[in-house]
């Protein structure tokens, strides 16, 4: 039951991460610093190069979703196990894991001139990953677990 709760809690949480500023960055010390989120680094990019951010919108944004999404229809049997094998490859598709590790460089990193700070949606971006992850593992280790009563064939 906790699985599920916390399976549909990433289904609102992702979209707040999208819009969450990730990071806030300046050109000087002395200007305002600009926010920086999932959505709006996105924006960005249709603007330059259609073809990346279509690739990062459809990695990035639906993958991690459609996973998430996936993964509820199997806790609530309204999708099979045998779902699980292609649910794993479309966790493993999606770039969000992935961007996140870039963005992490890219703090690290800093830029040349002006200045980078991080903001709460970075967190909530990581934890909503990690959180994917280990609610993917636990669906699957508790749907591999024989059920209690039923006959075990080695004994």
């Amino acid at each position: 039951m906790l699985l599920r709760l916390a399976n549909l809690a990433l289904l609102v949480l992702f979209p707040v991460a999208w819009f969450a500023p990730l990071m806030k960055a300046g050109l000087l010390p002395l200007f305002k610093l600009s926010e920086i989120s999932v959505i709006s680094g996105l924006q960005s990019l249709w603007g330059t190069d259609v073809f990346l951010a279509l690739v990062v919108t459809v990695f990035a944004l639906f993958a991690p979703y459609l996973k998430t999404l996936g993964l509820a229809l199997v806790q609530f049997g309204l999708l099979r196990p045998v779902a699980l094998p292609a649910l794993n490859i479309l966790g493993k598709l999606a770039m969000a894991d992935i961007f996140l590790i870039a963005l992490y460089i890219t703090l690290a990193k800093g830029i040349g001139v002006g200045r980078l700070e991080t903001a709460w949606g970075l967190y909530l971006f990581t934890a909503c990953i990690l959180a994917s992850l280990i609610i993917g593992l636990l669906t699957k280790q508790s749907l591999q677990k024989p059920m209690i009563g039923s006959k075990d064939p080695d004994k």
